[in-house]
């Protein structure tokens, strides 16, 4: 395949993220059911197609925008503001054609995204999901992995194996593979937890799935991609954003839907401040007491606040991946791991916010089961528990110890590079 095959060629990305705002209403209204269905409801995914949201990293040679990532990070925040959890798991099964179409081989791209004729969606989880057979042509994929969000109702799966040896055992090594849906089975296992229940982050299993061998890349780890310029993606379809690490994105994703589901409570707290009176006399409209004013504007300023610092840290990636494919400075894992920790400090100050000035003064009638603010508070929680969170401390020290030039602690294990 070769030339460009334009999606919508008028279409900028300020009209997208309008498109998905517009979306907003249909997203709340579906809310309840995507909590009991354990996913998005098929109406919200076809309007989240029609809008385009599933083409926005999507090469423009295969039909796709190829927009940048702090475009993606705005329709996140626009998504989870309809609904976190539906937003979560759209978002992520939009997410990973960055990669692939960063880091994979024209040929592979040709079939993956050909397969997906631009509607790709295609999850990935770090976790390995157990063994990689060698077998004529590819690889053979055994094994289970959970918390694939949007693995119901995608097209696609990217994750990492265990390459297994002549000896019939792992030793280490790591296969980064694609895999088409028909090679995987979904597990009906989502919707128990606390929170994110209409995300769909169900387990994937492989029983010999089969990845063909231009599909897979082998002794790579998406955390740790190797990005020296040029990267694949960058010298085929000549776009900056094809040649950038996974890391940092990765984090400011979670954090973007983290910035949408704290504002779609704002918008449930801005409701009670006309149905409830002020706790204390003379009895008033919240909106029209000191207190409520003074928590309302310090969760405007803070979620505000941290929206600045996601956007910013979108615009840091671009401008490394712009250096990269203009000058030949490649994307450094300090840098990733920077902005992947600038994303933790957002979502720390949003579940801050949410379980402070939010939940803790909106009263305990709006602490009902199944209310948006108690979902809210659920989905937040979650949030703040997810693996990438649990690497928040850890991830201050290897800053560190790249900055300082000292040996890492993490992928490689191999000494650090100064900025």
């Amino acid at each position: 395949m070769s030339g460009l095959v334009s999606a919508e060629p008028g279409l900028t990305p300020s009209r997208l993220i309008d498109r998905v705002a517009a979306l907003r209403p249909l997203l709340r209204e579906q809310s309840q059911a995507a909590e009991l269905r354990a996913r998005p409801t098929d109406e919200v995914i076809e309007a989240c197609r029609e809008a385009g949201v599933f083409k926005l990293y999507v090469p423009r040679r295969y039909g796709g925008y190829g927009f940048d990532p702090v475009t993606y990070l705005k329709v996140c925040i626009e998504l989870a503001r309809g609904d976190m959890p539906a937003g979560w798991g759209i978002a992520l099964a939009a997410a990973h054609s960055l990669q692939i179409a960063s880091w994979w081989p024209p040929a592979a791209q040709d079939e993956i995204f050909a397969q997906g004729t631009a509607d790709f969606r295609c999850p990935a989880v770090a976790a390995p999901v157990a063994r990689a057979e060698r077998v004529d042509g590819g690889w053979a994929l055994t094994g289970k992995v959970g918390y694939a969000s949007g693995i119901p109702f995608s097209t696609h799966y990217m994750g990492q194996a265990l390459i297994v040896g002549d000896d019939g055992e792992t030793d280490g090594r790591m296969l980064l593979f694609v895999a088409s849906e028909e090679q995987f089975e979904v597990l009906d296992d989502w919707g128990r937890l606390i929170g994110l229940k209409g995300s769909g982050s169900n387990t994937v299993s492989f029983d010999r799935g089969f990845a063909p061998a231009h599909w897979c890349i082998e002794d790579a780890l998406m955390v740790d991609f190797d990005v020296t310029p040029p990267t694949p993606g960058v010298e085929l379809h000549g776009n900056p954003i094809y040649g950038g690490r996974a890391m940092a994105l990765f984090t400011l994703t979670l954090a973007a839907l983290a910035v949408g589901g704290a504002y779609r409570a704002l918008d449930e707290y801005e409701s009670t401040l006309d149905s409830k009176l002020s706790v204390m006399p003379p009895y008033v409209p919240r909106r029209q007491d000191a207190s409520f004013q003074q928590w309302f504007g310090k969760a405007i300023a803070r979620i505000g606040t941290a929206e600045a610092a996601v956007i910013n840290a979108g615009d840091q990636h671009n401008e490394i991946c712009r250096r990269a494919a203009e000058q030949g400075i490649a994307p450094t894992y300090y840098d990733d791991w920077r902005l992947s920790a600038i994303g933790r400090e957002a979502i720390c100050q949003l579940w801050e916010v949410l379980q402070g000035e939010i939940f803790r003064t909106a009263g305990s009638s709006a602490a009902a089961d199944g209310t948006p603010l108690v979902r809210a508070f659920h989905d937040m929680a979650m949030l703040h528990s997810h693996r990438n969170m649990q690497m928040r401390e850890w991830g201050y020290g290897e800053i560190a110890r790249e900055y300082l030039g000292l040996p890492r602690s993490g992928p490689g294990n191999v000494q650090g590079a100064r900025r």
